[in-house]
């Protein structure tokens, strides 16, 4: 049941001005203790049944504990399909960590043969998926419950300082190996902020980067700026509203209803806030429907908005110099320097021309900043006919993106 104090806009006005869903939270009596929140999730069938195990593929469905008590959901892909991929040994692993308001299933929206995670497997890799906090399948906590504000009390800061490290280290203990590292938009700002302070590193073998999120200035996305310039997440989150969530069940069946209409091509709804996307079939976008967006913390989008609205890559800033010395022992918050990224890190980066969150001009800054980077050591792709979801999506993106990441890890020692 939800809380009696949602706000929830009128969805002819969400198609119009792209202005999400908004719940306010009230906290229950009691947690929800952890083996509860695992039993709980389970019990849903889960991704492993209704999208791995159903195309032939091995999946194995694992549960990693971050250090403030976040219970994640971690999907396995150990074999390919095929005879010839079902050697298990010394398969090199490979996690992919999605993005915003999505989770691990956004990366298997298009059919098996042409999905990453299925192709990473028969290309005799050792595949694992990371919902993350306060996704359908990652909503556990050791001591809260979903519904308690201090439940949504993070920002990226926290994924890149609790979520990553733990996934990392989990999936380092079960294989004994060095992970190659996959993200996307938001997943690529949580690695490259944890390598900028020397972290993970014992553990990477390779990073790459679709979509990389390191700066936000120059993003055309309209919602982003909408959002950004009318300081609507910073406006609600003072009113008590601590999670942002688009996936209203009534909106999503309206939504649903209008993309059944032969004459609408929902196909384009992603273009206020991604861009307009080159190469994405009407029937990806129903399949997308079915599984996203997901939640995520208003405090992670007033951390967008201010990378946004500044221009600066820092920790999240409490706008008050004294909540700033309290968590930082500074007045302001510090920065991540993407140029203390090392040099000698195997990199994949691609982005797409035609992106409007993960702008072209964004991504010059970030590539600047690597400017010194071994040039042995990085592949940097650009297609320019590409969106934000076009990555996930696009009936060519096999092509386009997956066979050359796959080349690029093969090449790897």
């Amino acid at each position: 049941m939800k809380p009696l104090n949602t706000i929830s806009l009128n969805y002819t006005i969400l198609l119009i001005f792209c202005a999400p869903n908004l719940f306010c939270l009230k906290a229950p009596a009691n947690g929800t203790g952890e083996a509860a929140l695992v039993a709980q999730s389970s019990d849903r069938g889960g991704t492993c049944k209704s999208m791995v195990e159903s195309n032939g593929y091995d999946c194995e469905e694992h549960w990693v504990i971050t250090k403030d008590g976040y219970v994640l959901n971690v999907l396995r892909i150990p074999l390919g399909r095929f005879v010839g991929c079902r050697k298990a040994r010394n398969r090199p692993p490979v996690l992919l960590q999605h993005g915003m308001l999505l989770d691990a299933r956004s990366w298997m929206l298009l059919p098996p043969k042409r999905s990453l995670p299925f192709n990473l497997a028969d290309n005799g890799y050792d595949v694992w998926l990371v919902n993350s906090r306060g996704t359908e399948y990652s909503e556990g906590h050791t001591s809260l419950n979903n519904y308690d504000p201090a439940y949504w009390n993070w920002s990226w800061d926290e994924l890149v300082a609790y979520d990553l490290p733990a996934t990392f280290q989990y999936v380092y203990n079960q294989t004994g190996q060095k992970l190659h590292f996959v993200g996307h938009s938001q997943g690529t700002l949580m690695v490259m902020a944890a390598m900028s302070r020397d972290q993970l590193l014992n553990m990477l073998r390779s990073a790459a980067l679709l979509c990389p999120i390191a700066y936000l200035r120059h993003t055309t996305s309209l919602l982003s700026r909408f959002i950004t310039d009318n300081f609507i997440a910073e406006a609600l989150h003072s009113l008590g509203l601590y999670k942002f969530d688009l996936n209203d069940l009534i909106t999503m069946r309206t939504l649903k209803i209008i993309c059944r209409i032969p004459s609408v091509d929902c196909s384009n709804m992603f273009t206020p806030y991604t861009g307009q996307n080159c190469c994405i079939k009407r029937s990806k976008t129903e399949i997308f429907l079915d599984h996203q967006p997901q939640p995520t913390a208003m405090k992670n989008v007033i951390h967008m908005c201010q990378m946004v609205r500044r221009g600066t890559l820092t920790m999240y800033d409490y706008n008050d110099c004294d909540e700033n010395i309290k968590h930082y022992g500074q007045p302001t918050p510090p920065a991540y320097n993407m140029t203390c990224i090392p040099n000698d890190l195997p990199i994949f980066l691609s982005y797409g021309g035609a992106d409007a969150l993960s702008d072209v001009n964004d991504v010059k800054l970030l590539l600047d900043c690597l400017r010194h980077h071994d040039p042995g050591k990085i592949v940097v792709q650009c297609i320019e006919s590409y969106a934000h979801a076009d990555y996930l999506m696009a009936e060519k993106a096999k092509e386009d993106v997956y066979d050359p990441l796959i080349a690029f890890l093969n090449k790897l020692p």
